[in-house]
């Protein structure tokens, strides 16, 4: 079987887990016997089935059409129908982001797998679990430049935890069984099942699908090592200047409830990641606000100056501490919680490492808090809180909100978060100023409300992701920040939304630029604006309508309150918003490439 590549520094820690040998066993237990012959294709549908599966994003080709019509004879999971099968890996990718749940994606071979490719690596840089099921062409044409052949197998070796080609009907379910125990367990990720058209239409005995996978060479660790936990609880307790900061693994571990009772049981200070945002709540005082490239002023200098620091589910990567030279000048001790190994010391050398799901060495490090006598230093922390504080007097995100006809893009964040904070809201965003300014200034207080591309940085994935959230809460408002370079790369799923009913609220922020490409080249290129200007954009009012949804424009300040409050009126509809924003505005604090994470640039006359 093949192995896909590993994300570690380490060999060792890539065998240990993210590889499988040919020979491993699966548990004989089944679900149900079901003692008959089976076309590969009816088998694949009942191990969806098994998983649980109630929704499938994808796109026919020849390739897969013994799947979709073994798809048409159930009624048990709906299929979505996308415009592109970038969009139909998103919306699984969005749907897992928001529920936890395995998303699944079902596109054909050759270009309709090429075209998935950037949804399967958006999703494995943020550790997100999916199953993609591609098609392949017949085993007998497999190297034969067949028509819409490709090694699917090796094009996604990178950008997947695990792969599979199957080649024989007989092993389907089996290898269904581990696709989703991979795609799920340990760091989640997405997990690609290649299967050639002819093994989706042989007809095999099927005895049923595996109701437990055992694998030798897959194993990961659960539960942390009790010494390492109490060395680390040493440490904490004894520190002058603590600081505790999380990324994406607290979320992918549902573990926000145990990182809130242990940030409050010490009173320590806590801050999130762009991928960690609503962990722990931003209402709360201990929160610092988000850190990194543009990260507030408290935030990134408690990470600098700080003497210990626990780092829960985060890794420590060039977008949070800058320059690690520099990260590395002031001296501190560093722990670190990951259920990957290979994530530890990787950019950052840490002193205590935890290698365990982070909800479980959570819940082990909490009890031995409630059992230790030994308490926080008291002094030290309101002496470190009176320093945090004075950080946090400069206000580093306050902005000029301008005149009411112009329309400043933290303005239209900050109105939304007023008028949703108290209802179930979800925000999407693509990539871009827009995203900066949402994380910055829409306070999430609970999980898996902030769905986001964090590693690869991928526009088009906005629509998408509300799309696919929007079929898991039907009833909670979601709404898709964008901006007018982004919207444009997946905005054919408007068609989607139209045909399946997900009425999404679409706030795009349009400034005519590339706004993000736009301000690095102001700071770093002397303002020469190569090809970051958008001078040929569609009426995107008469675009939305041609879709069959509303369609605003927006191009005074205030007007941003009564359209949002008439948008979210339109319950049953999608709504698209042309919001003029400023082409000028600049996201700050910014940290500028090759700087440490406190060189920071906190307006304009910084430049």
């Amino acid at each position: 079987m093949e192995l896909s590549k590993a994300r570690s520094a380490s060999a060792a820690a890539k065998s240990a887990e993210n590889s499988q040998s040919p020979s491993t066993p699966v548990n004989s237990v089944v679900v149900a016997s079901d003692e008959h012959e089976l076309r590969g294709a009816e088998i694949l549908v009942k191990a969806l089935q098994a998983e649980g599966v109630k929704y499938i994003w994808g796109y026919p080709g020849g390739a897969v059409l013994h799947i979709y019509d073994a798809l048409y004879k159930q009624d048990t999971m709906q299929h979505i129908l996308v415009r592109h099968e970038q969009a139909a890996v998103h919306a699984a990718d969005g749907y897992a982001r928001a529920t936890g749940d395995v998303g699944v994606a079902l596109v054909t071979s050759g270009p309709g797998v090429t075209n998935a490719v950037t949804g399967i690596a958006t999703a494995y840089m943020d550790s997100i679990p999916m199953v993609i099921v591609s098609g392949q062409v017949p085993t007998s044409a497999i190297g034969m430049d067949a028509f819409q052949e490709c090694d699917a197998v090796g094009i996604t070796r990178p950008v997947v935890k695990h792969n599979f080609l199957v080649k024989d009907a007989r092993d389907l379910a089996e290898t269904m069984k581990k696709a989703f125990h991979i795609a799920r367990s340990g760091r989640p990720g997405p997990v690609l099942v290649d299967i050639p058209k002819d093994v989706s239409f042989k007809k095999v005995h099927y005895a049923g699908y595996p109701a437990t996978v055992e694998m030798r060479s897959y194993n990961p660790v659960r539960k942390g090592h009790g010494g390492q936990i109490r060395k680390a609880l040493q440490l904490l307790l004894a520190a002058k200047r603590p600081y505790i900061y999380t990324g994406g693994g607290v979320l992918l571990s549902n573990a926000t409830a145990e990182l809130r009772t242990l940030v409050d049981m010490l009173g320590y200070p806590c801050t999130n990641t762009l991928m960690g945002l609503g962990a722990y709540p931003a209402s709360d005082k201990k929160f610092l606000g988000m850190l990194g490239m543009h990260g507030t002023i408290e935030a990134n200098s408690a990470m600098q100056h700080c003497d210990v620091l626990l780092a829960i589910g985060a890794r420590f990567d060039d977008r949070v501490i800058g320059n690690p030279k520099h990260f590395a000048q002031n001296e501190r001790k560093i722990i670190h919680i990951d259920i990957d190994p290979s994530s530890i010391s990787k950019r950052v050398k840490v002193d205590i490492p935890i290698v365990g799901d982070v909800k479980e060495v959570l819940t082990e490090m909490i009890a031995m808090i409630k059992e230790s006598a030994t308490k926080p230093d008291t002094d030290a922390l309101g002496a470190w809180w009176d320093t945090i504080e004075g950080w946090r007097k400069r206000d580093c995100l306050k902005y000029d909100h301008g005149k009411n006809d112009v329309i400043k893009p933290q303005f239209v964040i900050e109105t939304l978060w007023k008028m949703t904070k108290d209802a179930d809201t979800y925000i999407t965003s693509d990539v871009g100023q827009h995203q900066m300014w949402a994380a910055q200034y829409y306070r999430f207080d609970e999980p898996r409300r902030w769905i986001n591309s964090g590693g690869l940085g991928t526009m088009g994935v906005g629509i998408p992701y509300a799309m696919g959230i929007k079929m898991a809460k039907p009833d909670s408002e979601v709404y898709c920040i964008t901006g007018d370079g982004s919207v444009q790369m997946c905005i054919q799923e408007l068609s989607t939304c139209l045909q399946y009913n997900t009425p999404i609220k679409i706030l795009s922020l349009n400034n005519r630029y590339l706004g993000m490409v736009r301000q690095w080249q102001e700071v770093e290129y002397e303002g020469r604006y190569s090809h970051s200007y958008m001078d040929a954009l569609p009426n995107f009012v008469k675009l939305a309508e041609a879709y069959g949804h509303v369609g605003m424009l927006i191009e005074r300040a205030q007007d941003v309150e009564p359209a949002l409050r008439e948008a979210r009126k339109l319950k049953d509809r999608t709504v698209f918003m042309d919001i003029r924003t400023d082409p000028t505005e600049n996201v700050f604090p910014m940290v500028k490439a090759g700087k440490g994470i406190t060189e920071m640039l906190l307006g304009s006359e910084d430049l």
